[in-house]
């Protein structure tokens, strides 16, 4: 068992290194060093900042996230430090405060009627069924590009309006803009990544501007003519804002549900008696199960938070501008608030999992809809194809930002 100060969460090679080394190291994270100053991570197309510290456990993760005032997200929420030229595509309400956060989430929020997220429940399922129905019987599949890719994509782009021919082309920037430093998704060049990130969410921005303008001028029911034609209390997003709203829906809404059921789908097949628990009663277990996995697999690793003045938390003093990486995948595996961590237990409650952020101004707007996302797929899955089961082994995502799994074949016999 290494020690922490073996341990360097600036390194590549600790990312690649298989789950169970990863929870070790933070396990002595937690124990010994909770609030560890690292190196910065290289990144070949921004400058290399001064290094931030590593906040692993819960409590810390959850005290941090409540005082805004303290830990800002107005200087970005990865730990290398934004060009200026992104920050036009790029600022949206996750890399905001008070009151311009308070301001855009108000709105949003209150776009989201009763009514609508009704509706989405019900459209969720029909797709979730349409996708299931596809699957071939025989063989494998990819369960990352032909199922968990696809439901939230598609839900996404239908609340929105855009239209089906344009799927395929939203999915295909978001890929880029997601799995930014994989050389499947983008130029293993230099100076080519940042450009193709640029061009990718300036042509998704571009899309999402024609699209307010149709809506301007011929509203339909979709959440794009909500959000350009109504005045919520007197305010209504600008197009540019419209744009960042839509960026940070496939960024959080799509990659979250998509980790969340690639997850899923291994963890079950790796714990055939939790699968056939589940199988056995849906509907009993389908609120405990999905916010198991999303525990485990937490989808976001970290969040960042930049120290807004010299302060203090759980006795660390901070200086202005520090940098504090709060890992919700640390958190998320915490002895001291989730009893055997390392276990996959559909039925695990209570369950205080961050996988949706923690408590604050920035929990997840969007985790009712990617709870019914993760739900409903999996409500297909088992009632149909009991089973469904991975074939094979993870092809994961190239990032220390996001858990994610790129490809993994799976069976439905």
């Amino acid at each position: 068992m290494p020690g922490s100060a073996d341990i360097d969460l600036s390194k590549g090679a600790f990312w690649a290194a298989p789950y169970a080394e990863r929870a070790a190291a933070f396990g002595v994270l937690r124990r010994e060093k909770p609030i560890g100053f690292f190196a910065e991570p290289r990144v070949r197309w921004a400058k290399r900042g001064p290094g931030f510290y590593a906040v692993t456990r819960h409590a810390d993760v959850v005290e941090a996230s409540r005082r805004p005032e303290d830990f800002s997200s107005a200087e970005g929420v990865m730990v290398f430090e934004r060009p200026p030229e992104s920050i036009e595509f790029f600022d949206s309400m996750i890399n905001m405060d008070d009151p311009r956060h308070a301001r855009l989430r108000r709105i949003v929020s209150r776009a989201f009627t009763p009514n609508m997220i009704k509706r989405l429940d019900g459209e969720i399922r029909r797709v979730a069924s349409e996708i299931v129905d596809g699957l071939p019987r025989r063989g494998t599949f990819d369960v990352v590009t032909d199922v968990a890719e696809r439901l939230p994509l598609t839900i996404i782009c239908r609340m929105m309006g855009v239209p089906e021919s344009r799927h395929r082309f939203v999915a295909e920037r978001t890929n880029i803009i997601l799995g930014a430093g994989d050389p499947e998704y983008t130029p293993d060049k230099a100076e080519s990544e940042p450009a193709a990130l640029l061009t990718a969410a300036a042509e998704l921005a571009g899309m999402v501007k024609e699209l307010a303008a149709e809506r301007a001028g011929d509203p339909g029911d979709d959440l794009t003519s909500k959000l350009v034609n109504a005045n919520i209390d007197g305010e209504k997003l600008t197009a540019r804002e419209l744009g960042s709203f839509f960026g940070i829906l496939l960024q959080a809404g799509n990659e979250t549900t998509r980790t969340a059921i690639s997850h899923g789908l291994m963890l079950l097949t790796e714990h055939p008696e939790q699968k056939r628990r589940w199988a056995g009663d849906f509907d009993r277990y389908a609120a405990t199960a999905t916010d198991e996995i999303v525990r485990v697999a937490s989808p976001i690793i970290y969040m960042r938070r930049t120290a807004t003045r010299d302060c203090e938390l759980n006795g660390h003093h901070f200086s202005k501008g520090d940098k504090l990486l709060l890992y919700y995948w640390s958190a998320n595996r915490d002895e001291t608030v989730f009893d055997d961590p390392e276990r996959f237990d559909i039925t695990r409650s209570p369950n205080p999992h961050l996988g949706f952020g923690a408590p604050g101004p920035h929990y997840c707007l969007g985790a009712h809809l990617a709870r019914s996302e993760v739900t409903a797929i999996f409500r297909e899955l088992l009632g149909r194809a009991p089973g469904v089961h991975a074939a094979g082994a993870p092809d994961r995502l190239r990032s220390n930002f996001l858990n994610g799994i790129k490809h993994l074949p799976c069976s439905l016999s």
